[in-house]
């Protein structure tokens, strides 16, 4: 018995099943294993099934989701295409199938003959007539013929009015099909009668006549659908409220329609309001959280309620309206303000006008000024609303800078939007899937909860956008793997698989990466323990256990080049495969990308560069050098905004701070709120002879060099006489110099070039040279 044998009794057990909870809920709660069993069946050789299981999915779709139309039709026309005596297909096929006929007659069109027309041109056009009624007769058989079978399912389920309607949309189109016809025949007859510059005026008024008798007939047949299809346009709140999320955005969009509402009627029963409410607004949030809909709708309430003449939306930003010369910035302004007369101007990320530092060829003061004083002239003032949106932050930053434009904008008029939840994002991309006639599968949110997850890093998530983004992925996935011979599933149902993305794994995990460092022993131990923490912690976690805090901020203290960036790196890359950061990638910095040099840039700058680091780790070089004793230096004000940052972003920041060990101490003790959430400390000693000595070999043997006996006994001589600060960087640059060394030595060497054993030496007088210019100072 085959595998697909053996299924068919428990599918049979499920039917019953699922029939039953459709009966009772009206969809199938859960209807995972429904499109497995699906997907699992052959077209060729269980039609009959398939055509079951096909109707019960969609009969559940169509109980779920009302938008699923088109997605439902399909599959109930792929059921009765396997089995026409499907009940539940033909039932709903007839009760539904007619909707789609609403644009049957549109197509409708013929080319005009003219008296003043050539014989040739009246020629011409009387053959594509001819051969525009013949197309259209062919169509419409088909048509009439699903329309009649459509009929025969409704009287077998006895809905009279269906009945009703079929039997008039079926008149209609032989009507049609009738005056068509009639058409064919006076265009073949007066195509006959032409001859020179005349014709037969008889089958030309004949076929004008069978044309008006057309235009009626589609009037009659859009009448049909008249009272089914004209939809009211939604009102402003019902839009907002058919928006997912935003609860306290809604809450006070609906109190500003009230209150707009009773102005209104105040006004009506001739009450004067001195002061009217400004409508200028200020949105910030992030990408994708809505502000451009909101803005729409914002306009569409200030339409409804007489506020402004117009619902229209001029959406405009900085390179629209900065110009590159005196003079250029002013019009521009002007010009767009013209434009929202009556309606709303929206500037996104407006915050972008005014730059900070800006030379004296940036305009953005003067967009600001000029747009301010638009907005209060006696020409424009009032004529039209102001919204303004862009992240909290720089909109904060930027209104405190301009108090005219502030003062334009009400506190009562700031609506912040909040980011989405992972749970609302799963809605939006449901909804936009089902807009293109997709359905996620549950595997599928699962999987693109875990997409949202890492891609949820830092403010610049696009929410929304980043949504939209990830299914249109999964769709061109899906279409690019999908053949010609794969079942309608496959065309209309996006799965786990198709939300999976396969990242570039390194071979060698960070652990082994680590042990392959030469010395470092105990820095090694260290992170190896910190390492087995987080797993441990991690674990706990998933299975819902409690965890301790997770300190992860550190301190590497140590000489120059005694691998701190190279343990960094490793540790940045240890804790991406623990999970706890999203990237695991490294941004090495020092002083000079964090202190400005004027009032209130530090802080930007340094913020600017932790959003660079979120999801990794964030090292700082040298860090002691942002504690500064001269007077007037923004050290401070880094050290500050960093203790800041790193209280907001928790797990999703980790910063190392790397230095002298005294110098260090002293930072951290400048801030209590430092010292407090740096736990880890390392310590970095130099290496011995011996190690620099292995730093060497291991780096001449990526190159495939070698040092020779003679050269590594020199060099315990040599090494033992000095003392190096710079240690690895020492080893790997003293490498370098005794390449160079042994290519000069082999250019004067007879055969050299051509014995691969002497190339890939390098002996003590390689190695002697490379001291002598090391000394000098010339390496």
């Amino acid at each position: 018995m085959s595998q697909r044998e053996a299924r068919q009794p428990n599918l049979h057990i499920d039917i019953s099943e699922w029939e039953k909870e459709i009966k009772e809920k009206g969809y199938i709660r859960d209807d995972t294993e429904l499109l497995k069993a699906i997907k699992a069946l052959n077209e060729d050789e269980d039609q009959k099934l398939l055509s079951t299981l096909l109707s019960l999915a969609a009969l559940s779709r169509s109980g779920k989701e009302a938008r699923a139309d088109s997605l439902v039709h399909a599959w109930m026309d792929k059921a009765y295409a396997l089995n026409p005596n499907n009940p539940r297909a033909k039932a709903f096929l007839a009760q539904h199938i007619w909707k789609t006929k609403e644009d049957l007659l549109k197509s409708i069109e013929f080319p005009i003959i003219r008296e003043t027309d050539n014989r040739q041109l009246k020629k011409k056009t009387a053959e594509e007539i001819i051969a525009k009624c013949e197309q259209l007769l062919r169509d419409y058989e088909d048509e009439l013929d699903e329309l009649e079978d459509a009929l025969k399912n409704v009287r077998d389920i006895k809905e009279e009015k269906l009945i009703e309607k079929y039997r008039l949309l079926l008149n209609l189109l032989e009507m049609v099909m009738e005056s068509i016809a009639g058409v064919r025949k006076s265009a073949a007859e007066f195509e006959q009668t032409i001859s020179g510059a005349f014709h037969n005026t008889t089958y030309y008024y004949d076929m004008k006549a069978h044309l008006e008798n057309i235009e009626r007939v589609k009037e009659d047949w859009s009448e049909v659908f008249q009272n089914t299809t004209t939809e009211k346009e939604n009102s402003p709140l019902t839009e907002l409220d058919a928006m997912i999320g935003l609860g306290f955005v809604k809450e006070r969009v609906k109190s500003l329609y009230q209150f707009l509402k009773y102005q209104k009627t105040r006004k009506n029963l001739g009450f004067e309001t001195k002061d009217e409410l400004s409508l200028n607004m200020i949105l910030t949030g992030n990408p994708g959280t809505g502000k451009t809909t909101l803005v729409r709708l914002l306009a569409k309430i200030y339409h409804e309620l007489g506020v402004l003449p117009r619902k229209d939306v001029v959406e405009t930003d900085r390179s629209q309206l900065i110009g590159s010369f005196v003079g250029q910035t002013e019009e521009n302004v002007r010009r767009i303000v013209e434009k929202a007369l009556g309606g709303v101007l929206f500037i996104d990320e407006a915050y972008s006008l005014k730059r900070e530092g800006q030379s004296g060829t940036d305009y953005g003061q003067t967009a600001i000024d000029t747009l301010v004083s638009l907005m209060t002239g006696n020409e424009f003032g009032g004529q039209f609303a102001v919204v303004l949106a862009g992240y909290p932050d720089e909109m904060r930053s930027f209104l405190d800078a301009n108090p005219g434009l502030r003062s334009r904008f009400p506190q009562s008029n700031f609506m912040e939007l909040e980011d989405y939840t992972d749970d609302e994002l799963i809605k939006i991309a449901t909804q936009f899937a089902l807009e293109n006639d997709y359905l996620l599968t549950e595997g599928a949110k699962i999987e693109l909860r875990k997409r949202l997850e890492k891609e949820r890093v830092d403010d610049t998530f696009g929410n929304a956008r980043t949504v939209r983004n990830i299914v249109l992925d999964a769709i061109f996935k899906k279409g690019s793997q999908t053949s010609k011979d794969n079942n309608i599933l496959d065309y209309t149902v996006l799965e786990q698989g198709d939300f999976e993305i396969v990242e570039d794994v390194d071979q060698e995990s960070a652990i082994v990466k680590l042990d392959a460092l030469i010395g470092l022993d105990k820095v090694k131990t260290e992170v190896k323990r910190l390492i087995s923490f987080v797993k441990v912690q991690q674990m706990r976690r998933e299975n819902h256990l409690p965890v301790l805090p997770l300190q992860l901020h550190s301190v590497f203290m140590g000489n120059p080049g005694t691998g701190k960036t190279t343990v960094a790196k490793i540790y940045a890359d240890a804790l991406k495969e623990c999970g706890i950061l999203k990237r695991g990638h490294l941004i090495v910095t020092s002083r000079a990308d964090f202190v400005a040099a004027y009032v209130g840039q530090t802080a930007i700058k340094t913020k600017k560069k932790i959003r660079e680091a979120l999801g990794g780790v964030l090292f700082i070089d040298e860090a002691y050098s942002l504690l500064s004793q001269s007077s007037g230096d923004f050290g401070k004000e880094v050290i500050d905004t960093l203790v800041d940052e790193m209280t907001k972003h928790n797990e999703n920041l980790v910063i190392i701070l790397a230095g002298y060990p005294k110098e260090i101490e002293e930072l951290l003790s400048s801030n209590p709120g430092l010292k407090s959430r740096f736990k880890k400390f390392f310590e970095f000693h130099d290496y011995s002879i011996n190690e620099i000595i292995e730093i060497m070999k291991h780096y001449g043997s990526h190159y495939q060099y070698h040092l020779t006996d003679e050269a590594k006994v020199f060099l315990i001589e040599e090494l033992g006489k000095i003392t190096i600060m710079g240690n690895g960087r020492f080893a790997t640059n003293l490498m370098d110099e005794a390449i160079q060394a042994q290519a000069s030595r082999l250019m004067e060497e007879p055969n050299a070039l051509t014995d691969l054993n002497r190339a890939t030496e390098i002996n003590k007088a390689d190695i002697e040279k490379a001291f002598i210019k090391m000394r000098k100072g010339e390496a």
